[in-house]
């Protein structure tokens, strides 16, 4: 296949352990292959420095800072200024997130825990007016509240798990929603549903890089470029001309994060 796409991936993490002993020769792999932006989402609290680093260190990467469900119990008072000397001395820097409810595992923190935390960020991401990244696991209903309490806040909600009647409700908000390499795999039936009722100019394609790599190399450590497959199939199912397609959703990327293209 001719690289012809210019590929952005709107969620990634980079800055795990997985690409600790060959970043860079992934770096220039991807970008040799069509990768021409990448949002890197962080999660954990040392990931606010690792992201914040990353986006000085290569031009193509942007970053988005936040405490992941899964980790909130890291969260501290002192959590909210360190993300805004962060933000006001980095204008890559361009999103909340990766921030949500995550009830699929029990050794998470308790649900109280993550509501706490994922509102007082939310709250941030409104006083800040920049878009969230929003991580929701089997929390459908509780994320979506919390959503509709910050009826000025918008984002994406990445990696969607939810049907389409929740995706509905989530548009109806301003939201996009994010598809990762999920919508290539044989049993993906009710995300390809939700694809095809989501409009293209809500859509965004990511990786969750290392993670959700698409057919046909699942089980493998995901990067930036496999996201070819995903607009293929995105595109199979849109009935549109793959490149068109790719075009839009890089679109939908520069209006998520507020920058011109």
């Amino acid at each position: 296949m001719e690289k012809l796409f210019k590929i952005i991936d709107s969620h990634a993490h980079y800055d795990d352990e997985a690409f600790i002993e060959d970043q860079k020769e992934v770096f220039n792999q991807i970008r040799e292959n069509g990768v021409i932006g990448v949002l890197n989402c962080a999660a954990s609290y040392s990931s606010l420095k690792t992201t914040n680093i990353l986006t000085k260190e290569y031009e193509f990467i942007y970053g988005a800072l936040g405490i992941h469900p899964e980790n909130a119990n890291e969260f501290t008072d002192n959590t909210l200024n360190e993300i805004k000397e962060y933000i006001k001395s980095n204008n890559k820097i361009v999103a909340i997130g990766e921030i949500g409810l995550d009830y699929y595992w029990d050794e998470n923190p308790e649900k109280s825990i993550q509501k706490e935390v994922f509102r007082k960020q939310m709250q941030l991401a409104q006083d800040l007016n920049l878009p969230v990244i929003i991580h929701d696991r089997e929390a459908h209903k509780d994320t979506l509240e919390i959503m509709k309490e910050f009826k000025d806040v918008t984002g994406v909600v990445h990696c969607f798990s939810g049907s389409v009647e929740f995706a509905k409700e989530c548009l109806k908000l301003g939201y996009y929603i994010g598809f990762t390499g999920v919508i290539t795999f044989k049993n993906a039936k009710k995300l390809v549903e939700v694809a095809k009722e989501v409009p293209i100019d809500r859509m965004l394609v990511e990786t969750d890089c290392p993670y959700m790599a698409p057919e046909p190399n699942r089980g493998k450590r995901n990067k930036s470029d496999y996201i070819e497959h995903i607009i293929n199939k995105i595109a199979s199912i849109k009935e549109i001309d793959p490149l068109e397609l790719n075009l839009k959703l890089n679109g939908n990327f520069y209006r998520l994060i507020r920058r011109n293209f």
